[in-house]
């Protein structure tokens, strides 16, 4: 029986991963994006919710009920034993949900989108490392433009995120996203036969 590979794509902010991610899901495989667990994860009503009012207070929702996102930012940015604490929260129950899902998936590989991969040291979770790359002067000129951040804000992401020699050191695959569409679709298409390739193998 083939054995379900399992990818993990990570790479700096303003990377590119959502473009790259949404490429592979047109091509047949399963994306798991952790961005997008950790959302659910901290509706109201969930036991992670409850944890983090818990542990933050209650200025971290809004008058809905809803986690304020930035006002939780704003504090473990700030601190990073609050960081830590969040992380414990989180980071547990994303990983179970993220290993039901893949368990679950008919796809013939399935994708991780886990952007602090390297930082959180989570490549035993996966047989291969995907690195979406990108020069730090395009990676910040991206993220002022769609973010609207300044450039001490910008300071402050990337200083908490691993630099880009770090990242590419623990690479097995890279994409490097400084060109035109065409080029992103040419390249993921490419990994997307070696991948179905391993299965094979």
């Amino acid at each position: 029986m083939a054995k379900r590979l399992k990818i993990g794509l990570t790479g700096g902010i303003g990377s590119g991963k959502t473009a790259v991610s949404d490429l592979f899901a047109e091509l047949g495989a399963e994306v798991i994006d952790t961005d997008l667990l950790s959302r659910e994860l901290v509706q109201p009503g969930r036991p992670a919710l409850d944890e983090i009012v818990a542990t933050f207070g209650r200025e971290i929702l809004d008058p809905n009920g809803h986690l304020d996102r930035q006002t939780l930012r704003s504090k473990v940015f700030a601190d990073a034993t609050l960081r830590k604490k969040l992380e414990a929260i989180l980071h547990p129950k994303i990983r179970e949900e993220m290993l039901a899902r893949a368990a679950r998936s008919a796809a013939p590989y399935v994708i991780f989108v886990i952007p602090l991969l390297v930082e959180t040291g989570q490549q035993n979770l996966v047989d291969r490392v995907l690195l979406v790359d990108v020069p730090e002067a395009l990676q910040r000129e991206r993220v002022a433009r769609r973010d609207g951040l300044s450039t001490e804000q910008i300071d402050q992401i990337l200083a908490a995120q691993a630099d880009r020699a770090t990242r590419l050191s623990h690479a097995d695959d890279i994409i490097c996203n400084d060109r035109d569409r065409d080029a992103l679709v040419k390249a993921v298409a490419e990994l997307h036969r070696k991948y179905l390739r391993h299965i094979q193998d």
